[in-house]
Protein backbone atom coordinates (compact mmCIF):
# COMPACT_ATOMS: atom_id res chain seq x y z
CA UNK A 1 0.00 0.00 0.00
CA UNK A 2 1.56 3.49 -1.14
CA UNK A 3 0.18 6.17 1.37
CA UNK A 4 0.84 10.08 1.40
CA UNK A 5 2.08 11.41 4.73
CA UNK A 6 -1.47 12.36 6.18
CA UNK A 7 -2.27 8.60 6.00
CA UNK A 8 0.14 7.58 8.95
CA UNK A 9 -2.21 9.46 11.35
CA UNK A 10 -4.35 5.85 11.94
CA UNK A 11 -0.86 3.90 12.65
CA UNK A 12 -0.87 4.54 16.18
CA UNK A 13 -4.20 2.49 16.77
CA UNK A 14 -4.22 0.08 14.14
CA UNK A 15 -0.53 -2.08 13.29
CA UNK A 16 -1.11 -2.12 9.27
CA UNK A 17 0.69 -5.44 8.21
CA UNK A 18 1.22 -4.75 4.88
CA UNK A 19 4.01 -6.75 3.11
CA UNK A 20 5.20 -4.56 0.10
CA UNK A 21 2.81 -1.60 -1.21
CA UNK A 22 3.71 -1.22 -4.51
CA UNK A 23 3.36 -2.39 -8.04
CA UNK A 24 5.37 -5.58 -8.37
CA UNK A 25 8.17 -5.78 -10.91
CA UNK A 26 7.90 -8.47 -13.83
CA UNK A 27 9.99 -11.07 -12.11
CA UNK A 28 7.36 -10.83 -9.36
CA UNK A 29 9.37 -8.48 -6.77
CA UNK A 30 7.85 -5.39 -5.06
CA UNK A 31 10.00 -2.12 -5.33
CA UNK A 32 9.77 1.07 -3.42
CA UNK A 33 9.44 4.49 -5.30
CA UNK A 34 10.82 6.81 -2.30
CA UNK A 35 12.40 5.10 0.84
CA UNK A 36 10.62 6.24 4.15
CA UNK A 37 12.97 9.07 5.81
CA UNK A 38 14.61 7.42 8.67
CA UNK A 39 13.32 10.09 11.59
CA UNK A 40 9.44 8.86 10.20
CA UNK A 41 10.46 5.24 10.55
CA UNK A 42 8.48 3.04 12.54
CA UNK A 43 10.06 2.60 16.31
CA UNK A 44 11.44 -1.16 16.61
CA UNK A 45 8.43 -2.70 18.53
CA UNK A 46 5.85 -1.75 15.80
CA UNK A 47 4.91 -5.12 13.98
CA UNK A 48 6.66 -6.22 10.61
CA UNK A 49 5.83 -8.87 8.19
CA UNK A 50 8.60 -11.21 7.54
CA UNK A 51 9.67 -8.61 4.64
CA UNK A 52 10.78 -5.25 5.32
CA UNK A 53 7.90 -2.92 5.01
CA UNK A 54 8.19 -0.62 2.10
CA UNK A 55 6.70 2.65 1.82
CA UNK A 56 6.22 4.98 -1.03
CA UNK A 57 5.95 8.38 1.04
CA UNK A 58 5.72 11.68 -1.27
CA UNK A 59 8.48 13.82 -0.97
CA UNK A 60 6.71 16.80 -0.04
CA UNK A 61 3.63 16.63 1.92
CA UNK A 62 2.48 19.86 1.39
CA UNK A 63 1.31 19.03 -2.29
CA UNK A 64 -1.09 16.40 -1.12
CA UNK A 65 -4.34 17.63 0.80
CA UNK A 66 -5.85 14.52 1.33
CA UNK A 67 -4.30 10.70 1.93
CA UNK A 68 -2.99 9.36 -1.46
CA UNK A 69 -3.52 5.16 -1.03
CA UNK A 70 -2.65 2.72 -3.71
CA UNK A 71 -2.68 -0.87 -3.14
CA UNK A 72 0.01 -3.38 -5.16
CA UNK A 73 0.49 -6.28 -3.88
CA UNK A 74 3.50 -8.65 -4.38
CA UNK A 75 2.33 -11.27 -6.34
CA UNK A 76 3.00 -14.66 -4.36
CA UNK A 77 5.81 -16.66 -5.44
CA UNK A 78 4.14 -19.96 -5.99
CA UNK A 79 1.85 -18.31 -8.01
CA UNK A 80 3.97 -16.88 -10.14
CA UNK A 81 6.30 -20.15 -10.98
CA UNK A 82 2.93 -22.18 -11.73
CA UNK A 83 2.24 -18.98 -13.97
CA UNK A 84 5.48 -19.08 -15.74
CA UNK A 85 4.94 -23.09 -16.01
CA UNK A 86 1.56 -22.77 -17.31
CA UNK A 87 2.58 -20.98 -20.21
CA UNK A 88 5.60 -22.63 -20.75
CA UNK A 89 3.07 -26.16 -20.69
CA UNK A 90 0.94 -24.07 -23.76
CA UNK A 91 3.86 -23.12 -25.63
CA UNK A 92 5.15 -26.63 -26.11
CA UNK A 93 1.94 -27.72 -27.03
CA UNK A 94 1.73 -24.51 -29.26
CA UNK A 95 4.55 -26.18 -31.06
CA UNK A 96 3.55 -29.91 -31.16
CA UNK A 97 0.29 -28.43 -32.72
CA UNK A 98 2.11 -25.80 -35.48
CA UNK A 99 4.35 -29.38 -36.42
CA UNK A 100 0.66 -31.57 -36.72
CA UNK A 101 -0.23 -28.15 -38.78
CA UNK A 102 2.84 -28.36 -41.04
CA UNK A 103 2.27 -31.51 -42.12
CA UNK A 104 -1.63 -31.50 -42.58
CA UNK A 105 -2.24 -33.43 -40.04
CA UNK A 106 -4.33 -30.95 -37.95
CA UNK A 107 -6.44 -28.01 -39.75
CA UNK A 108 -4.82 -24.57 -39.72
CA UNK A 109 -7.52 -21.96 -39.57
CA UNK A 110 -5.49 -19.03 -39.82
CA UNK A 111 -3.97 -17.15 -42.35
CA UNK A 112 -0.79 -17.69 -44.10
CA UNK A 113 0.66 -17.45 -47.82
CA UNK A 114 -0.12 -18.92 -50.72
CA UNK A 115 2.15 -22.08 -51.95
CA UNK A 116 2.99 -19.88 -54.86
CA UNK A 117 3.90 -17.09 -52.53
CA UNK A 118 6.48 -18.59 -50.73
CA UNK A 119 9.41 -16.57 -51.92
CA UNK A 120 7.75 -13.48 -51.56
CA UNK A 121 8.56 -11.20 -48.66
CA UNK A 122 5.84 -12.78 -45.91
CA UNK A 123 2.70 -11.07 -45.37
CA UNK A 124 2.00 -12.66 -41.88
CA UNK A 125 4.63 -13.71 -39.18
CA UNK A 126 4.32 -17.17 -38.00
CA UNK A 127 5.90 -16.61 -35.41
CA UNK A 128 4.10 -13.45 -34.20
CA UNK A 129 0.99 -15.26 -34.62
CA UNK A 130 1.82 -18.06 -32.22
CA UNK A 131 0.01 -16.51 -29.27
CA UNK A 132 -2.84 -15.79 -31.73
CA UNK A 133 -2.69 -19.88 -32.71
CA UNK A 134 -2.72 -21.58 -30.04
CA UNK A 135 -2.85 -19.17 -26.71
CA UNK A 136 -5.52 -16.74 -27.17
CA UNK A 137 -7.36 -18.83 -29.52
CA UNK A 138 -8.07 -21.06 -26.39
CA UNK A 139 -9.92 -18.28 -24.77
CA UNK A 140 -11.05 -16.20 -27.68
CA UNK A 141 -14.79 -16.80 -26.44
CA UNK A 142 -14.40 -13.97 -23.57
CA UNK A 143 -13.79 -11.45 -26.00
CA UNK A 144 -15.99 -9.29 -28.63
CA UNK A 145 -19.04 -11.01 -26.89
CA UNK A 146 -22.26 -9.08 -28.78
CA UNK A 147 -24.71 -7.21 -26.82
CA UNK A 148 -27.98 -6.44 -27.78
CA UNK A 149 -28.75 -3.16 -25.47
CA UNK A 150 -27.71 -0.20 -24.44
CA UNK A 151 -24.21 -0.62 -21.98
CA UNK A 152 -26.24 0.24 -18.28
CA UNK A 153 -25.75 -1.21 -15.03
CA UNK A 154 -27.59 -4.19 -16.75
CA UNK A 155 -27.71 -5.23 -20.24
CA UNK A 156 -28.36 -8.68 -22.76
CA UNK A 157 -25.97 -10.49 -24.48
CA UNK A 158 -26.28 -12.31 -27.74
CA UNK A 159 -25.54 -16.01 -27.18
CA UNK A 160 -23.07 -17.77 -29.07
CA UNK A 161 -21.78 -21.64 -30.00
CA UNK A 162 -18.42 -23.14 -31.31
CA UNK A 163 -18.30 -26.19 -32.72
CA UNK A 164 -14.12 -25.82 -34.00
CA UNK A 165 -12.84 -24.49 -30.42
CA UNK A 166 -13.05 -20.95 -30.98
CA UNK A 167 -12.21 -20.41 -34.71
CA UNK A 168 -15.64 -19.40 -35.98
CA UNK A 169 -18.56 -18.88 -33.93
CA UNK A 170 -22.66 -19.23 -34.61
CA UNK A 171 -25.21 -17.98 -33.05
CA UNK A 172 -27.80 -19.70 -31.00
CA UNK A 173 -30.80 -17.23 -31.72
CA UNK A 174 -31.10 -16.84 -27.79
CA UNK A 175 -31.00 -13.47 -25.77
CA UNK A 176 -28.97 -13.97 -22.15
CA UNK A 177 -31.49 -10.86 -20.79
CA UNK A 178 -30.17 -8.73 -17.25
CA UNK A 179 -26.58 -9.49 -17.30
CA UNK A 180 -25.15 -7.28 -14.80
CA UNK A 181 -22.04 -5.10 -16.82
CA UNK A 182 -18.95 -4.50 -14.80
CA UNK A 183 -17.15 -4.10 -17.78
CA UNK A 184 -18.77 -1.16 -19.71
CA UNK A 185 -16.99 2.44 -19.21
CA UNK A 186 -20.20 4.12 -18.52
CA UNK A 187 -19.05 5.28 -14.93
CA UNK A 188 -21.63 8.24 -14.72
CA UNK A 189 -24.96 5.63 -16.20
CA UNK A 190 -25.17 8.45 -19.25
CA UNK A 191 -25.31 6.08 -21.92
CA UNK A 192 -28.96 5.47 -21.69
CA UNK A 193 -31.96 5.55 -23.96
CA UNK A 194 -34.54 7.59 -21.61
CA UNK A 195 -34.55 10.36 -20.04
CA UNK A 196 -32.61 14.06 -20.92
CA UNK A 197 -29.56 13.05 -22.81
CA UNK A 198 -31.52 10.88 -25.11
CA UNK A 199 -34.37 13.55 -25.74
CA UNK A 200 -31.95 15.89 -26.60
CA UNK A 201 -29.85 13.58 -28.90
CA UNK A 202 -33.35 12.89 -30.38
CA UNK A 203 -34.22 16.07 -31.29
CA UNK A 204 -30.87 17.32 -32.74
CA UNK A 205 -30.96 14.03 -35.02
CA UNK A 206 -34.42 15.46 -36.40
CA UNK A 207 -32.91 19.14 -37.01
CA UNK A 208 -29.67 18.24 -38.32
CA UNK A 209 -29.37 15.04 -39.02
CA UNK A 210 -26.90 11.57 -38.11
CA UNK A 211 -24.18 12.56 -40.36
CA UNK A 212 -22.19 15.95 -41.58
CA UNK A 213 -20.32 14.68 -44.30
CA UNK A 214 -17.50 16.91 -44.21
CA UNK A 215 -14.51 18.61 -42.08
CA UNK A 216 -14.87 20.84 -39.41
CA UNK A 217 -12.70 23.86 -42.11
CA UNK A 218 -15.02 23.35 -44.47
CA UNK A 219 -18.98 23.07 -44.36
CA UNK A 220 -18.72 20.42 -41.14
CA UNK A 221 -18.55 23.24 -38.45
CA UNK A 222 -21.67 23.36 -36.96
CA UNK A 223 -22.94 25.59 -34.20
CA UNK A 224 -23.35 22.46 -31.79
CA UNK A 225 -19.87 21.80 -32.34
CA UNK A 226 -18.98 25.48 -31.30
CA UNK A 227 -20.99 25.51 -28.00
CA UNK A 228 -19.78 21.88 -27.15
CA UNK A 229 -15.95 23.21 -27.30
CA UNK A 230 -17.25 26.61 -25.31
CA UNK A 231 -18.67 24.36 -22.83
CA UNK A 232 -15.97 21.78 -22.72
CA UNK A 233 -13.63 24.99 -21.61
CA UNK A 234 -15.71 26.14 -18.99
CA UNK A 235 -16.21 22.50 -17.79
CA UNK A 236 -11.90 22.20 -17.66
CA UNK A 237 -11.98 25.59 -16.55
CA UNK A 238 -9.39 26.54 -19.12
CA UNK A 239 -9.34 29.37 -21.87
CA UNK A 240 -10.32 27.10 -25.16
CA UNK A 241 -11.02 23.59 -26.45
CA UNK A 242 -11.31 21.61 -29.41
CA UNK A 243 -13.33 17.74 -30.13
CA UNK A 244 -12.09 15.66 -31.98
CA UNK A 245 -14.57 12.52 -33.28
CA UNK A 246 -12.01 9.72 -32.02
CA UNK A 247 -9.93 9.87 -28.51
CA UNK A 248 -7.81 7.33 -29.97
CA UNK A 249 -6.93 9.34 -33.06
CA UNK A 250 -7.17 12.61 -30.75
CA UNK A 251 -3.90 11.41 -28.98
CA UNK A 252 -1.69 9.65 -32.25
CA UNK A 253 -2.60 12.45 -34.17
CA UNK A 254 -1.93 15.81 -31.75
CA UNK A 255 1.24 14.92 -30.19
CA UNK A 256 2.66 14.58 -33.58
CA UNK A 257 1.51 18.06 -33.92
CA UNK A 258 2.86 18.92 -30.65
CA UNK A 259 6.63 17.79 -30.48
CA UNK A 260 8.59 16.53 -33.60
CA UNK A 261 12.52 16.07 -33.94
CA UNK A 262 14.87 17.84 -31.29
CA UNK A 263 12.48 16.82 -28.90
CA UNK A 264 12.06 15.23 -25.55
CA UNK A 265 9.22 12.90 -24.42
CA UNK A 266 9.18 11.58 -21.29
CA UNK A 267 6.36 9.01 -21.08
CA UNK A 268 5.41 6.77 -18.00
CA UNK A 269 6.13 3.22 -19.30
CA UNK A 270 2.69 2.03 -18.50
CA UNK A 271 1.14 4.90 -20.68
CA UNK A 272 -1.84 4.31 -23.37
CA UNK A 273 -1.23 2.68 -27.03
CA UNK A 274 -2.72 5.52 -28.76
CA UNK A 275 0.06 8.04 -26.65
CA UNK A 276 2.65 5.51 -27.38
CA UNK A 277 1.76 5.92 -30.87
CA UNK A 278 1.51 9.36 -30.74
CA UNK A 279 4.94 9.83 -29.42
CA UNK A 280 6.71 7.52 -31.92
CA UNK A 281 4.79 9.45 -35.10
CA UNK A 282 6.07 12.48 -33.97
CA UNK A 283 9.60 11.65 -34.52
CA UNK A 284 10.63 12.63 -30.92
CA UNK A 285 13.45 11.34 -28.45
CA UNK A 286 11.28 9.53 -26.20
CA UNK A 287 12.61 7.86 -22.69
CA UNK A 288 10.50 6.06 -20.53
CA UNK A 289 10.52 6.40 -16.62
CA UNK A 290 8.69 3.72 -14.03
CA UNK A 291 5.05 3.58 -13.53
CA UNK A 292 4.04 6.93 -11.08
CA UNK A 293 7.91 6.95 -9.83
CA UNK A 294 8.83 10.49 -9.56
CA UNK A 295 12.10 10.04 -8.80
CA UNK A 296 12.61 7.67 -12.27
CA UNK A 297 10.94 10.91 -13.50
CA UNK A 298 13.10 13.26 -11.81
CA UNK A 299 16.45 11.70 -12.86
CA UNK A 300 15.70 11.72 -16.51
CA UNK A 301 14.75 15.46 -16.23
CA UNK A 302 17.82 16.11 -14.84
CA UNK A 303 20.14 14.24 -17.24
CA UNK A 304 17.80 15.81 -20.38
CA UNK A 305 18.94 19.52 -19.21
CA UNK A 306 22.51 18.45 -17.97
CA UNK A 307 23.30 16.51 -20.74
CA UNK A 308 21.07 17.63 -23.86
CA UNK A 309 20.50 16.24 -27.05
CA UNK A 310 22.38 13.11 -28.06
CA UNK A 311 26.05 13.88 -29.79
CA UNK A 312 25.33 17.53 -30.14
CA UNK A 313 24.18 18.36 -26.72
CA UNK A 314 22.28 20.80 -27.76
CA UNK A 315 19.64 22.16 -25.29
CA UNK A 316 15.90 19.78 -26.70
CA UNK A 317 13.56 22.28 -28.39
CA UNK A 318 10.66 21.18 -25.93
CA UNK A 319 10.66 18.40 -23.28
CA UNK A 320 6.85 17.35 -22.97
CA UNK A 321 5.60 14.99 -20.14
CA UNK A 322 3.32 12.66 -21.30
CA UNK A 323 0.97 11.00 -18.16
CA UNK A 324 -2.77 9.52 -17.43
CA UNK A 325 -5.23 10.57 -14.75
CA UNK A 326 -6.12 7.05 -14.25
CA UNK A 327 -4.06 3.99 -15.95
CA UNK A 328 -6.93 1.69 -17.12
CA UNK A 329 -5.21 -1.61 -16.62
CA UNK A 330 -3.42 -0.68 -13.18
CA UNK A 331 -6.58 1.24 -11.52
CA UNK A 332 -3.84 3.94 -10.06
CA UNK A 333 -4.28 7.70 -10.43
CA UNK A 334 -1.00 10.11 -11.33
CA UNK A 335 0.69 11.46 -8.57
CA UNK A 336 -0.05 14.90 -10.35
CA UNK A 337 1.14 17.69 -7.96
CA UNK A 338 4.52 16.00 -7.71
CA UNK A 339 4.23 15.64 -11.55
CA UNK A 340 3.59 19.19 -12.00
CA UNK A 341 5.53 20.29 -9.22
CA UNK A 342 8.93 18.69 -11.35
CA UNK A 343 7.26 20.19 -14.39
CA UNK A 344 7.91 23.69 -13.01
CA UNK A 345 11.19 22.69 -11.67
CA UNK A 346 12.32 22.14 -14.98
CA UNK A 347 10.56 23.83 -16.95
CA UNK A 348 8.91 21.55 -19.03
CA UNK A 349 5.66 21.04 -20.81
CA UNK A 350 2.71 18.30 -19.06
CA UNK A 351 0.25 16.34 -21.38
CA UNK A 352 -2.12 15.19 -19.09
CA UNK A 353 -4.39 12.14 -20.69
CA UNK A 354 -8.19 11.95 -18.98
CA UNK A 355 -9.32 9.25 -20.65
CA UNK A 356 -10.82 7.33 -17.72
CA UNK A 357 -10.37 10.30 -15.11
CA UNK A 358 -12.62 13.14 -16.50
CA UNK A 359 -16.00 13.15 -15.10
CA UNK A 360 -15.20 9.90 -13.04
CA UNK A 361 -13.26 11.84 -10.14
CA UNK A 362 -13.09 15.00 -8.32
CA UNK A 363 -15.81 16.38 -5.88
CA UNK A 364 -17.11 18.29 -8.94
CA UNK A 365 -16.34 15.28 -11.57
CA UNK A 366 -14.04 17.21 -13.37
CA UNK A 367 -11.13 14.82 -13.37
CA UNK A 368 -7.41 14.63 -11.91
CA UNK A 369 -6.83 18.22 -11.45
CA UNK A 370 -10.08 18.64 -9.61
CA UNK A 371 -9.29 15.28 -7.55
CA UNK A 372 -6.15 16.87 -5.99
CA UNK A 373 -7.48 20.54 -5.87
CA UNK A 374 -5.24 22.09 -8.69
CA UNK A 375 -5.08 24.53 -10.88
CA UNK A 376 -5.83 23.46 -14.84
CA UNK A 377 -3.61 26.10 -16.33
CA UNK A 378 -0.64 24.14 -14.81
CA UNK A 379 -1.47 21.26 -16.94
CA UNK A 380 -0.51 22.85 -20.38
CA UNK A 381 -2.61 20.04 -22.42
CA UNK A 382 -5.57 18.60 -21.13
CA UNK A 383 -6.90 16.06 -22.85
CA UNK A 384 -10.02 13.48 -22.18
CA UNK A 385 -12.53 11.28 -24.48
CA UNK A 386 -16.43 11.70 -24.26
CA UNK A 387 -16.95 7.54 -24.57
CA UNK A 388 -16.94 6.92 -20.86
CA UNK A 389 -18.18 8.94 -18.25
CA UNK A 390 -19.94 11.32 -20.83
CA UNK A 391 -21.72 8.25 -22.73
CA UNK A 392 -20.76 9.40 -26.34
CA UNK A 393 -17.61 9.20 -28.56
CA UNK A 394 -14.98 11.38 -29.79
CA UNK A 395 -12.12 13.42 -27.58
CA UNK A 396 -10.96 16.51 -26.71
CA UNK A 397 -7.18 19.04 -26.21
CA UNK A 398 -8.03 21.85 -24.16
CA UNK A 399 -5.72 24.53 -22.81
CA UNK A 400 -4.75 28.05 -23.48
CA UNK A 401 -6.16 29.82 -26.76
CA UNK A 402 -2.81 29.88 -28.56
CA UNK A 403 -2.70 25.90 -28.49
CA UNK A 404 -5.94 25.54 -29.30
CA UNK A 405 -5.53 27.95 -32.18
CA UNK A 406 -2.23 26.47 -33.50
CA UNK A 407 -3.42 22.55 -33.28
CA UNK A 408 -7.18 24.15 -35.55
CA UNK A 409 -4.14 24.33 -38.21
CA UNK A 410 -2.05 21.96 -37.60
CA UNK A 411 -3.34 18.94 -36.05
CA UNK A 412 -4.22 15.99 -38.38
CA UNK A 413 -7.56 15.36 -36.72
CA UNK A 414 -8.95 18.76 -37.38
CA UNK A 415 -7.78 19.47 -40.70
CA UNK A 416 -8.52 15.77 -42.37
CA UNK A 417 -11.34 14.17 -40.08
CA UNK A 418 -14.81 14.38 -40.37
CA UNK A 419 -16.94 16.44 -38.00
CA UNK A 420 -18.70 14.49 -35.36
CA UNK A 421 -22.11 13.40 -35.75
CA UNK A 422 -25.07 16.21 -34.40
CA UNK A 423 -26.75 13.68 -31.71
CA UNK A 424 -23.57 12.80 -30.44
CA UNK A 425 -22.18 16.33 -29.71
CA UNK A 426 -25.66 16.80 -27.83
CA UNK A 427 -25.26 14.16 -25.41
CA UNK A 428 -22.05 15.70 -25.05
CA UNK A 429 -23.29 19.02 -24.15
CA UNK A 430 -26.15 17.46 -22.18
CA UNK A 431 -24.56 15.21 -20.28
CA UNK A 432 -21.86 18.19 -19.39
CA UNK A 433 -24.45 20.61 -18.34
CA UNK A 434 -25.93 17.35 -15.60
CA UNK A 435 -23.06 17.32 -14.29
CA UNK A 436 -22.07 21.34 -13.87
CA UNK A 437 -25.74 21.42 -12.52
CA UNK A 438 -26.61 24.05 -15.49
CA UNK A 439 -29.54 21.42 -15.86
CA UNK A 440 -31.11 22.88 -12.79
CA UNK A 441 -31.26 19.57 -11.04
CA UNK A 442 -28.88 17.77 -9.07
CA UNK A 443 -28.78 14.57 -10.57
CA UNK A 444 -25.25 14.71 -12.31
CA UNK A 445 -23.83 15.63 -8.79
CA UNK A 446 -25.85 12.92 -6.98
CA UNK A 447 -24.45 10.34 -9.81
CA UNK A 448 -20.62 11.83 -9.07
CA UNK A 449 -21.30 10.74 -5.39
CA UNK A 450 -22.91 7.72 -6.07
CA UNK A 451 -19.75 6.13 -8.43
CA UNK A 452 -17.32 7.59 -5.63
CA UNK A 453 -19.05 5.69 -3.02
CA UNK A 454 -19.70 2.80 -4.97
CA UNK A 455 -15.97 2.32 -6.10
CA UNK A 456 -14.67 2.29 -2.45
CA UNK A 457 -17.22 -0.08 -1.58
CA UNK A 458 -16.82 -2.42 -4.12
CA UNK A 459 -12.81 -2.19 -4.02
CA UNK A 460 -13.25 -2.61 0.26
CA UNK A 461 -15.14 -6.06 -0.20
CA UNK A 462 -13.18 -7.25 -2.76
CA UNK A 463 -10.43 -6.97 -0.12
CA UNK A 464 -12.20 -8.21 2.42
CA UNK A 465 -12.75 -11.73 0.05
CA UNK A 466 -8.77 -11.91 0.28
CA UNK A 467 -8.67 -10.92 -3.70
CA UNK A 468 -5.33 -9.23 -4.71
CA UNK A 469 -6.86 -6.08 -6.31
CA UNK A 470 -4.53 -3.05 -7.99
CA UNK A 471 -4.81 0.37 -7.99
CA UNK A 472 -6.19 3.42 -5.68
CA UNK A 473 -9.19 3.88 -3.32
CA UNK A 474 -11.25 5.98 -5.11
CA UNK A 475 -10.23 4.74 -9.00
CA UNK A 476 -13.32 3.32 -10.67
CA UNK A 477 -11.16 1.04 -12.94
CA UNK A 478 -10.19 -2.21 -10.11
CA UNK A 479 -8.04 -5.03 -11.63
CA UNK A 480 -8.68 -8.58 -9.78
CA UNK A 481 -5.08 -10.54 -10.45
CA UNK A 482 -5.99 -13.78 -11.69
CA UNK A 483 -2.22 -14.71 -13.08
CA UNK A 484 -2.45 -18.10 -14.37
CA UNK A 485 -3.26 -18.55 -18.27
CA UNK A 486 -6.11 -21.25 -17.81
CA UNK A 487 -8.17 -18.77 -15.05
CA UNK A 488 -8.37 -16.00 -17.66
CA UNK A 489 -11.07 -18.38 -19.89
CA UNK A 490 -12.17 -20.20 -16.82
CA UNK A 491 -13.24 -16.74 -14.82
CA UNK A 492 -14.84 -15.09 -17.55
CA UNK A 493 -16.77 -17.87 -18.71
CA UNK A 494 -18.16 -19.01 -14.74
CA UNK A 495 -18.91 -15.27 -14.14
CA UNK A 496 -21.20 -15.29 -17.29
CA UNK A 497 -22.68 -18.44 -16.75
CA UNK A 498 -23.74 -16.38 -13.35
CA UNK A 499 -25.33 -13.49 -14.88
CA UNK A 500 -22.22 -11.00 -14.30
CA UNK A 501 -20.38 -9.54 -17.38
CA UNK A 502 -16.95 -9.23 -17.20
CA UNK A 503 -13.81 -8.07 -19.08
CA UNK A 504 -10.82 -10.27 -18.30
CA UNK A 505 -7.63 -9.57 -19.59
CA UNK A 506 -3.95 -11.20 -20.39
CA UNK A 507 -0.79 -11.14 -22.28
CA UNK A 508 0.63 -9.25 -24.25
CA UNK A 509 -2.15 -6.33 -22.45
CA UNK A 510 -0.54 -7.18 -19.16
CA UNK A 511 3.13 -8.46 -18.24
CA UNK A 512 2.87 -12.41 -18.54
CA UNK A 513 2.36 -13.39 -14.76
CA UNK A 514 -0.01 -10.10 -14.18
CA UNK A 515 -3.37 -11.75 -15.90
CA UNK A 516 -6.59 -9.83 -14.12
CA UNK A 517 -10.02 -9.28 -14.53
CA UNK A 518 -10.88 -5.80 -14.99
CA UNK A 519 -14.33 -4.25 -13.26
CA UNK A 520 -15.29 -1.13 -14.30
CA UNK A 521 -18.00 0.34 -11.50
CA UNK A 522 -20.73 2.89 -12.85
CA UNK A 523 -23.00 5.58 -10.74
CA UNK A 524 -25.47 3.01 -12.78
CA UNK A 525 -25.04 0.26 -10.05
CA UNK A 526 -27.52 -0.41 -7.25
CA UNK A 527 -26.15 -1.96 -3.90
CA UNK A 528 -27.84 -4.53 -4.77
CA UNK A 529 -26.47 -4.99 -7.87
CA UNK A 530 -22.43 -4.76 -6.21
CA UNK A 531 -23.66 -7.61 -3.56
CA UNK A 532 -25.03 -9.83 -6.19
CA UNK A 533 -21.41 -9.16 -8.07
CA UNK A 534 -19.62 -9.82 -5.18
CA UNK A 535 -21.50 -12.73 -4.11
CA UNK A 536 -20.90 -13.76 -7.46
CA UNK A 537 -17.18 -13.07 -7.42
CA UNK A 538 -16.20 -14.78 -4.56
CA UNK A 539 -17.85 -18.38 -5.33
CA UNK A 540 -16.43 -18.59 -8.35
CA UNK A 541 -13.10 -17.50 -6.37
CA UNK A 542 -13.31 -20.00 -4.36
CA UNK A 543 -14.04 -22.44 -7.24
CA UNK A 544 -10.93 -21.52 -8.91
CA UNK A 545 -8.91 -20.84 -5.80
CA UNK A 546 -8.46 -17.17 -6.81
CA UNK A 547 -8.18 -15.37 -3.44
CA UNK A 548 -4.21 -15.05 -3.50
CA UNK A 549 -4.18 -12.40 -0.67
CA UNK A 550 -1.99 -12.64 2.23
CA UNK A 551 -2.83 -9.55 3.99
CA UNK A 552 -7.20 -9.89 4.08
CA UNK A 553 -8.87 -6.91 5.13
CA UNK A 554 -11.11 -7.50 8.00
CA UNK A 555 -14.39 -6.32 8.66
CA UNK A 556 -15.21 -3.71 11.73
CA UNK A 557 -18.44 -2.14 11.69
CA UNK A 558 -16.47 -0.68 14.80
CA UNK A 559 -13.65 1.02 13.20
CA UNK A 560 -13.80 4.09 10.63
CA UNK A 561 -15.04 3.23 6.85
CA UNK A 562 -11.61 3.97 5.67
CA UNK A 563 -9.12 2.22 8.12
CA UNK A 564 -7.41 -0.49 6.95
CA UNK A 565 -6.55 -3.89 9.41
CA UNK A 566 -5.20 -6.85 7.98
CA UNK A 567 -4.23 -10.53 9.08
CA UNK A 568 -1.63 -12.15 7.60
CA UNK A 569 -2.87 -15.63 5.34
CA UNK A 570 -0.39 -18.04 5.14
CA UNK A 571 1.02 -19.06 1.70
Amino acid sequence: MTESPETKAADDEVCRRVKNGLKPERNGLAKSLYPRPCHERPPKNRCHTAEEEVYAASYKSRLYSRPFIEYFEETPMMVAVLTYMGYGILTIFGYLRDFLRHWKIERCHIAREKEEQKDFVPLYQDFENFYTRNLYMRIRDNWNRPICSIPGAKMDLMERATYDYNWTFEYTGRVVQDVINLGSYNYLGFAENTGPCADSAAEVTMKYGVGVASTRQEFGNLDRHEEMEKQVARFLGVESAMAFGMGFATNSMNIPALVGKGCLILSDELNHASLVLGARLSGSTIRVFKHNNMQSLEKLLREAIVHGQPRTHRPWKKILIVVEGIYSMEGSIVRLPEVIALKKRYRAYLYLDEAHSIGALGPRGRGVVDYFGLDPCDVDVMMGTFTKSFGAAGGYIAGKRELIEYLRSHSHSAVYATSMSPPVVEQIITSMKCIMGEDGTTIGSERVQQLAENTVYFRKRLREMGFIIYGNNDSPVVPMMLYMPAKIGAFGREMLKRNIGVVVVGFPATPIIESRARFCISAGHSKNMLDQALNVISEVGDLLQLKYSRHRLQPSSARPFDDDVYEDIDD
